[in-house]
């Protein structure tokens, strides 16, 4: 993958993956079957996850290997679900020459995708006919993430989808199984603060979401969860590009699914 390509310029995105039973879920899997039919079919994707969390940062599996089922106490056909995505060695070599001359990068070659990955690349591209790798994230500091997503928004322009995956709100806590549970104030707050700042792309708001963000401590006791969004907004700051949220709504309770499109 060269960086003299002049394909379409791919949006980047945050989107909310919810757990292996997403997939149980007709209209969360049809939304984003129609989010992924409606952007131009990637030459490969790019993820990073909440659930891979390594420093300094890694390059997943460059080609395919077993899937990282990363939970526990469910039924056994949710370890049973596959996606043989062709790896992307060549993707890979890019990030490399993005990334190193800034910070250190190593390989973990053995490292499959986890489910903050493969459970939304199941619904939007089943056919797991397009490259898939998977970065660690290698920080929680919201500043350097951005500066990540900066390093690499060159591969937009080279046909790679780069997916931060994770959750807005994410409270292990309160969660709600029952189906049509009514939201926590807190979590609606701080949703429509999220929504807000990052459709006008407001990086300081962004980046001082823990002092700014209503409600933040409950709707993040961990952070890992939101700060894929951060990555995926760094990719689009150097561009005159709206956002947009194909997915919105709640689940599971509090657990916002509201998904971030740039470009």
């Amino acid at each position: 993958m060269s960086s003299a390509t002049n394909d379409t310029t791919m949006p980047s995105v945050f989107l909310a993956h919810g757990s292996p039973l997403l997939l149980d879920d007709e209209v969360w899997v049809s939304e984003l079957a129609r989010w992924a039919h409606a952007m131009p079919k990637p030459k490969a994707i790019l993820v990073l996850s909440a659930h891979w969390i390594e420093a300094p940062i890694a390059v997943g599996a460059t080609e395919t290997v077993p899937l990282v089922y990363d939970f526990y106490g469910f039924p056994e056909r949710y370890f049973q679900v596959k996606y043989p995505a062709p790896g992307a060695p060549k993707l890979a070599e890019r990030v490399r020459a993005l990334v190193a001359p800034t910070q250190e990068i190593v390989d973990r070659p053995g490292r499959g995708l986890d489910h903050g990955a493969y459970v939304p690349l199941v619904a939007m591209y089943p056919d797991a006919d397009v490259p898939v790798l998977q970065l660690s994230l290698p920080t929680m500091t919201p500043a350097a993430l951005v500066a990540l997503g900066r390093t690499l928004a060159p591969l937009r322009r080279e046909g790679v989808l780069i997916m931060g995956s994770g959750f807005l709100t994410h409270n292990m806590r309160t969660i709600e199984w029952r189906p049509g549970t009514k939201p926590p104030s807190w979590a609606t707050e701080f949703d429509a603060w999220a929504a807000d700042a990052i459709a006008r792309r407001d990086v300081d708001a962004l980046v001082r979401y823990r002092e700014l963000g209503p409600g933040a401590r409950t709707a993040l006791p961990t952070v890992e969860h939101f700060v894929p969004v951060l990555v995926a907004l760094g990719t689009s700051l150097d561009r005159d590009e709206q956002a947009s949220f194909p997915i919105e709504g709640f689940t599971y309770g509090s657990f916002t699914k509201r998904s971030a499109q740039f470009g």
